[in-house]
């Protein structure tokens, strides 16, 4: 669309826990993939863009998909990722918002089908993310000189999760960097997940964000990942609450090799974003 101030693009902000999203309803908005990297980059910059952590464009789903529809979601640096938890929480709300799908649905990921649920009468959605792979617990880890334990499991996304006694003493932005970066998880890198254990039922949680390049307010795939690695070594039980940077908290429920993730799934604003590069 264009105006006197050149072309823009119809967008919606959306908030999962603090981790922000820019989403767009590419029904109407026609962005071709092959621009989304490049137009990520320009949206989600701070001060250029509208500013977030990614963003993810709502599609109609293929013909006899048996999806309600499916999404194309890019980090903040314009590379793709295969799933996002926080996200696909906003997506889910946003969809049933548009009148896309109902309150009980299901769309297309490139982690694989994802099932959500809007909670009636609340700003909370419930997703079913994909089931979890690659769980390896106890990997020792040398990080600049300082030894480390490691666990690693794919949520959708790779996770590395650390325990430590207290994570506000962690530097996250080094430390972060350091272990998404490590040999051990190369080629494609690792978000990371520092947690503090406060009980069976609850937990801190500071997160790195690959693609981010960053620590973010919140990590749906990362909360699971840690859930998971904490209830395989008997620190928590099938269900615990993480309370994450941005100061709210994330539930996770394992039930019978599913992994559950509830959580607030807000509209922050909505508005025009006018492009500052030409596309095509």
């Amino acid at each position: 669309m264009r105006d006197t101030f050149g072309e823009y693009i119809e967008f919606f902000k959306m908030q999962g826990c603090g981790n922000d999203f820019i989403a767009v309803d590419n029904r109407t908005a026609q962005i071709p993939l092959a621009e989304m990297p490049g137009l990520a980059v320009q949206a989600c910059r701070r001060a250029f863009g509208i500013y977030a952590d990614g963003i993810f464009f709502l599609e109609e789903a293929p013909a006899e998909s048996g999806l309600d529809y499916r999404w194309h979601f890019f980090n903040s640096d314009g590379s793709r990722a295969e799933m996002c938890g926080n996200a696909s929480r906003c997506a889910a709300r946003l969809a049933h918002t548009l009148g896309l799908a109902p309150a009980r649905h299901v769309f297309g990921s490139d982690a694989g089908p994802i099932e959500a649920e809007v909670l009636a009468g609340t700003n909370r959605v419930r997703v079913r993310l994909p089931a979890p792979r690659d769980l390896e617990l106890n990997i020792p880890l040398d990080v600049d000189g300082q030894a480390l334990t490691a666990h690693f499991v794919n949520t959708g996304v790779p996770h590395a999760v650390i325990f430590f006694p207290d994570v506000a003493q962690v530097d996250v932005a080094a430390l972060g960097r350091a272990v998404r970066f490590h040999p051990r998880f190369a080629p494609a890198g690792t978000n990371a997940n520092f947690v503090q254990v406060l009980n069976p039922t609850e937990m801190l949680l500071r997160t790195y964000e690959r693609g981010v390049e960053g620590e973010t307010y919140a990590c749906g795939t990362g909360a699971a990942a840690s859930q998971i690695a904490a209830q395989a070594l008997g620190f928590t039980g099938d269900e615990a609450g993480l309370k994450t940077t941005g100061g709210e908290v994330l539930g996770v429920a394992l039930r019978e090799g599913a992994v559950f993730l509830e959580g607030a799934a807000e509209m922050v604003f909505s508005g025009r974003w006018r492009l500052s590069i030409p596309r095509g």
